[in-house]
């Protein structure tokens, strides 16, 4: 797994969407003066190793270009079309993509500009330098984990319903809920709008009126943990995202923002490789 040392970035335009094989070659094995960058000073520049310790985990036969297993030092590579990868872990090469998390507050719209006046994301993209937009949405009353990148294909893919990215939320809702219900959110129940099943439910505590439940789904359905919840009895009285796929909320502070290590960018690139989508991201 690449460490979480320097700011390495990935190219998006160099990932195999779909799981499909890339038949690219590796380039100028035989010929290392030829063009593009050595590999192992593209792996330092991305952050994944000093470029000595670069050069330990090619020659151990832990990198791939394209699918292909590369042990050669002076292997050249195009950082900005080919495909690298780590322990299986794809790299983040292009260094004009950000990839940021936020605990996002309550009151806050999931939009870069707000037509009614309220609150948006405006103020946090302002502070990045680049035009970043929102992977997904939480709605206006519901906190926590919102991706923020200008990396359009990933957010298109990670934010369309149909990818089903698994995510978990923490839910205080009014009365006591009990196993059973829990249970049959677990077994399914049907919604104005369908059928819905929940993935996880955790029954975290128990109070005089209210509880707290840890829901985990896949599902992109707008306003769909509320729904749920209420349908068997047990409105929200608070909703935080805390999980969003491979990335944890952890102890950021709510209002915070901070840029995924190169762990996490490897773990996104990963997930949003899983298949390919041509559909528009959803307005939810």
């Amino acid at each position: 797994m690449p460490t979480d040392s320097g700011h390495g970035h990935a190219a998006a335009g160099a990932q195999n969407h779909g799981g499909r094989r890339d038949d690219r070659r590796i380039h100028n094995v035989e010929n290392p003066e030829a063009d593009g960058e050595r590999l192992q000073k593209v792996l330092a520049a991305a952050g994944v190793a000093s470029r000595r310790a670069s050069e330990d985990l090619i020659t151990a036969g832990q990198v791939s270009v394209n699918g292909h297993i590369v042990r050669q030092l002076g292997t050249r590579v195009h950082p900005e079309r080919d495909r690298i990868r780590v322990h299986g872990v794809p790299i983040q090469t292009d260094l004009s993509k950000v990839y940021y998390m936020l605990n996002k507050p309550g009151g806050v719209v999931s939009t870069m500009k707000d037509e009614r006046g309220r609150p948006d994301l405006s103020r946090y993209a302002d502070d990045v330098g680049v035009r970043i937009f929102n992977v997904g949405r939480l709605d206006e009353a519901t906190t926590g984990l919102l991706v923020l990148t200008n990396d359009g294909e990933l957010a298109h893919r990670l934010a369309h319903p149909s990818f089903e990215v698994s995510k978990v939320y923490v839910a205080r809702i009014a009365g006591r809920i009990d196993p059973a219900t829990a249970r049959e959110l677990e077994a399914g129940i049907e919604l104005n709008d369908g059928p819905i099943v929940a993935d996880k439910v955790h029954i975290v505590d128990t109070f005089r009126n209210e509880s707290l439940v840890e829901v985990r789904i896949h599902s992109g359905r707008n306003r769909i943990v509320r729904r749920m919840l209420s349908a068997v009895g047990h409105p929200v009285v608070h909703l935080m995202r805390k999980q969003f796929g491979p990335l944890h909320l952890g102890t950021l502070r709510l209002g915070e923002m901070r840029e995924l290590t190169t762990v996490e960018r490897g773990q996104i690139l990963k997930l949003s490789l899983r298949t390919d989508h041509a559909a528009r991201p959803p307005e939810e």
